[in-house]
């Protein structure tokens, strides 16, 4: 390792001024998946009736015209500690933006050394004592790094890229705590029609049960009877614990998210009897409007444009480093403060250019040239991830809502096979055994049509979420 350090004239700059920003110039590549036309297509599912090729609107959770869910998710983004912390990751972003802008412009130094002290006077050959004197010295420093080569200038890209990440990555929060708001708003609603079908069931049970017990003390019906409705009556009865408790840690869910303690979250808020759920077809949009919605992938290509920068940041440690300084000041003794002959000054570049260590400066561009690489294949990554969810979501959500029609008509013709056995069955001219098989089949059907409303509520959150609308500031 030799270092040299050349004190260069004005021909020398000129020189090194003909040089200019090393490293690439940043632009997607071509190779990337964001650039196929297939990414920008329609969605392979919105040729389906359930769906409508309408921009997604900036609020989505509006859609569904439920003041009570509007207000969760205002709450949600407005203390939400994901989004603090993602706010908190900004702040720094920029910090370090400020930070990397400033090394390019000059550096002020002032310095003021006043002191006292006595020379040795038989250094000097001197045999008496010397005097104590005063002594100052003070001076402005002015230093400005040249960007001949565009290290600086990379730097800057690379941190305003980074901010621009930080940025999208508060976008992103945005859209997960609105989703995950409404998917506890949904969990709870749909928690209480589910407890109020099973409790339909409960007592329509409980009164067979009744009607049981009298044809049995009237020696119309056996114990064997009774004791196979008082069964199904506790099968019934068990399947409301569970959404009690679904129930009551949805207004957990959303007490965290709101940023209360469950104690602070009001357990009167909610008064919805069912799911919120939209009834029209559902606006998508395509895949050109997705790739520049979701906030991951806007993340994911600037991390790759700081990638990129960073190996001009690495490739300009090759070159010189140039420096410009002038200093002016004044160094004497105190009782002669400011005297002519104690003015001093100094100008000229500074040339610093380490040799032969070139392998550590290539080492370093190959590691930022692989951390590009990757940061395309992650990029690449997140864009088949988004159509993925994308088009599952939607498939998801088409077949949820056939499977929906099917139960409703199954439930239906549940219903109405029950009223017939029972009637049947109090003029006798049915078995026990047909009543209790209607009212089982009626109970199973209507739980899971309720349950199917559910999931839908559920689906379309999680359509939404994969869309990635919601971070939009109107």
């Amino acid at each position: 390792m030799k270092s040299i350090k050349i004190l260069g004239g004005t021909m020398l700059l000129a020189v090194l001024a003909a040089c200019g920003t090393v490293g690439p110039d940043y632009k997607v590549p071509e190779q990337a998946v964001i650039k196929r036309p297939t990414a920008a297509a329609p969605f392979l599912s919105s040729a389906e009736s359930a769906y409508k090729q309408e921009p997604l609107p900036a609020h989505w959770w509006r859609l569904y015209q439920d003041p009570v869910l509007d207000q969760l998710v205002e709450q949600a983004l407005a203390a939400n500690t994901d989004l603090r912390v993602a706010s908190a990751n900004l702040a720094r972003a920029r910090a370090v933006l400020l930070e990397a802008e400033e090394n390019g412009k000059p550096v002020v130094g002032v310095s003021a050394a006043p002191g006292v002290g006595r020379a040795s006077a038989a250094a000097k050959g001197s045999p008496a004592s010397l005097p104590d004197k005063f002594t100052y010295d003070a001076g402005i420093n002015v230093s400005y790094q040249v960007d001949m080569f565009g290290k600086i200038a990379r730097a800057v890209e690379a941190a305003n890229a980074d901010t621009e990440s930080a940025q999208a990555g508060v976008d992103l929060v945005r859209v997960t705590v609105a989703a995950d708001t409404a998917r506890a708003y949904a969990d709870a609603c749909s928690a209480v029609r589910q407890m109020a079908v099973a409790r339909q069931s409960v007592d329509l049970q409980q009164k067979l049960v009744e009607l049981t017990t009298q044809r049995t003390r009237a020696g119309r019906g056996t114990s064997l009877d009774d004791a196979r409705a008082r069964s199904q009556l506790a099968q019934l009865q068990a399947a409301l614990p569970p959404l009690e408790a679904q129930h009551r840690t949805a207004y957990y869910r959303l007490a965290a998210l709101t940023g209360k303690t469950p104690q602070e979250m009001n357990l009167h808020l909610l008064q919805c009897q069912a799911a919120p759920r939209l009834t029209r077809p559902f606006p998508v949009g395509d895949g050109a409007a997705l790739l520049r919605r979701r906030p991951d992938i806007r993340q994911a290509e600037r991390n790759l444009a700081s990638a990129s920068a960073r190996i001009g940041v690495a490739t300009a440690d090759l070159y010189p480093s140039i420096s410009l300084g002038a200093t002016v000041g004044s160094t004497g003794l105190l009782d002669h403060f400011g005297a002519g002959n104690a003015f001093r000054w100094s100008l000229g570049p500074l040339i610093s250019w380490t040799l032969p260590s070139t392998g550590s400066a290539r080492s370093r561009i190959a590691e930022a040239e692989a951390g590009n690489a990757a940061a395309l294949a992650r990029f690449d990554g997140v864009v088949l991830n988004s159509l993925k969810e994308v088009e599952s979501a939607m498939t998801v959500y088409a077949r949820e809502l056939d499977r929906n029609a099917a139960l409703k008509t199954a439930r239906d013709e549940a219903e109405l096979a029950s009223g017939q056995s029972h009637r049947l069955y109090r003029y006798g001219r049915t078995d026990f055994l047909s009543v209790l098989d209607a009212d089982r089949t009626l109970a199973a059907t209507d739980a899971a049509w309720a349950a199917s409303d559910a999931a839908l509520a559920a689906d379309q959150i999680t359509l939404f979420l994969a869309l990635g609308g919601g971070w939009e500031q109107l």
